[in-house]
């Protein structure tokens, strides 16, 4: 905040007279201050009306030009030069290096005392000061009124007007949101996006000032406010950023726990119907909003094997549900997380889905997908999308129910009794033993019978080296007591650790 120079010289009571350096007459002074020294420049911090009588000049040219660049230098926005005392007149040599260096240069007639200048210009930075206080209390509550009536769009356009700047939203990702005016330059756009990738504090670009802060919530970003001026915003100005900023981070919160309260409420729509209460009525028409143009679902089951990896499934699972402008019916069962998708997401879609798992977690984990079925028989659909999880291969590309081979063997009640039956009396006391001694013995049992005995294909499929699973495998012999060298053994098991895994 500051008068530029022209203002000094139009207040005709001081008589003051412009000798030199005409090309900086629009530099902003925001402070008018008295020195005689030869060299005040360490004490100088920019923007400065120095006044001097010249007792402490240089007696050289030389010096007397090195001095106006020291103050140049400084920052210092006009000097002012007292005649009648210890120079009769401004040295024209002075004169002259002012007009080069582009430093505005004064003349301060002797009848004109310093003190009348410093207070003229204290008395009106004070007012300035005033006025952008003024300016910024009657700003404050039409920004939060446009906050209420009209979200970030009229935020934006009244901290606009308020600042007579460009403003704009960029998402996290540097994409323009919001902006005001609508139609922004692509340069500008460019710029604002240099300068926020930079982390700095702000830049001056092209002769704007670009200053920025971002829209965050905790540690949660959702974007930045930048704002495009003229001049660096003054102390006011940026508390006007600041309040404009608060509100565009509570407008974007509300929605984000909308949000985030609207998938709980899915996710306990879909615990009750897969409950098997009675009365579910109300759960079943919430999840119709699902269902595509022929009322269709598929069930969609991610056996993860572990909490992290049911983290990074569900993170993944979710913009990608949401993108495509569906709602997310998802609920996390022992380590499963079980999911209802419209009936035209395909095996395809949900491969795009598994790709942002992160690699360790990817490796483990089996994703099966119904067939479409009608929102009525969500029970039927999640029962085979477990089943194809269940024979998917661990860290493989997921299976669709009615793509994979075998599918009735494990889809009959009485066949499924007796590998279940199997299940409980050989694979159930390894599941023990893994909980309780932190050990993957079941991980890497299926492992070694999907790869029918070969001890490298297994190794290599959990990431192990083959004397580790071998070692696994004499251990599993041991608590089952079969004999894993025996093809029809291996055959009986997989099949019933398929029936116990899904």
């Amino acid at each position: 905040m500051g008068v530029p120079v022209s203002w000094v010289l139009a207040q005709s009571d001081l008589s003051l007279r412009l000798l030199g350096g005409s090309a900086g007459v629009l530099r902003e002074v925001t402070l008018a201050l008295t020195t005689e020294l030869s060299e005040p420049f360490r004490w100088l911090s920019g923007g400065e009306l120095v006044l001097t009588t010249g007792l402490g000049l240089p007696t050289t040219r030389a010096k007397r030009a090195a001095y106006l660049r020291g103050l140049n230098e400084c920052g210092v926005s006009a000097v002012g030069f007292a005649v009648g005392l210890s120079h009769a007149r401004v040295p024209p040599d002075l004169i002259a290096a002012a007009d080069e260096i582009g430093i505005p240069l004064l003349e301060v007639p002797l009848a004109t005392p310093f003190a009348a200048v410093v207070k003229r210009m204290s008395e009106r930075l004070a007012d300035q000061h005033y006025e952008a206080v003024l300016r910024a209390s009657r700003a404050q509550p039409r920004i939060t009124r446009a906050a209420v009536g009209g979200g970030a769009s009229a935020v934006v356009a009244e901290l606009a007007r308020a600042l007579s700047a460009k403003v704009l939203i960029l998402s996290p990702s540097g994409d323009v949101i919001e902006s005001h005016p609508r139609s922004v330059d692509s340069k500008l756009v460019d710029d604002v996006q240099a300068v926020v990738a930079s982390a700095g504090a702000g830049a001056v670009v092209a002769g704007t000032a670009i200053t920025y802060q971002r829209i965050k919530v905790t540690r949660k970003i959702y974007g930045t406010l930048a704002v495009v001026t003229a001049m660096p915003l003054s102390s006011i100005d940026q508390i006007l950023l600041g309040h404009a900023n608060s509100l565009l981070a509570l407008d974007f919160e509300k929605p984000a726990r909308l949000v985030e309260a609207h998938r709980e409420l899915n996710a306990s729509a879909l615990g009750l119907l897969l409950s098997g209460e009675h009365d579910l009525g109300p759960a079943r028409a919430q999840l119709a909003q699902v269902a595509d143009s022929h009322g269709h679902i598929r069930a969609l089951v991610i056996d993860c094997g572990s909490a992290p990896a049911i983290e990074q499934a569900c993170a993944a699972l979710t913009p990608a549900v949401e993108r495509g402008g569906s709602v997310l019916f998802a609920r996390v069962q022992g380590c499963q997380l079980i999911a209802v998708l419209p009936g035209t997401h395909d095996v395809a879609f949900v491969r795009r889905v598994t790709t942002d798992v992160a690699a360790p977690a990817r490796k483990l984990i089996r994703v099966g997908l119904s067939e479409p079925l009608a929102v009525g028989r969500l029970e039927v659909a999640v029962e085979h999308a477990k089943i194809a999880a269940g024979a998917a291969e661990c860290g493989g590309v997921p299976l669709e129910f009615m793509a994979f081979a075998g599918r009735a063997l494990l889809s009959i009640d009485s066949t499924r009794q007796v590998l279940n039956t199997v299940a409980d009396t050989f694979l159930a006391p390894l599941g023990v033993y893994d909980r309780e001694h932190g050990s993957e013995l079941l991980v890497s049992l299926r492992a070694f019978l999907e790869a029918n005995g070969h001890w490298e294909t297994a190794a290599s499929a959990i990431g192990v080296h083959r004397h580790t699973l071998r070692k696994r495998m004499t251990s599993v012999q041991e608590l089952i007591g079969c004999n894993l060298d025996v093809a029809r053994v291996r055959a009986e098991l997989l099949l019933a650790l398929l029936a116990y895994q899904s």
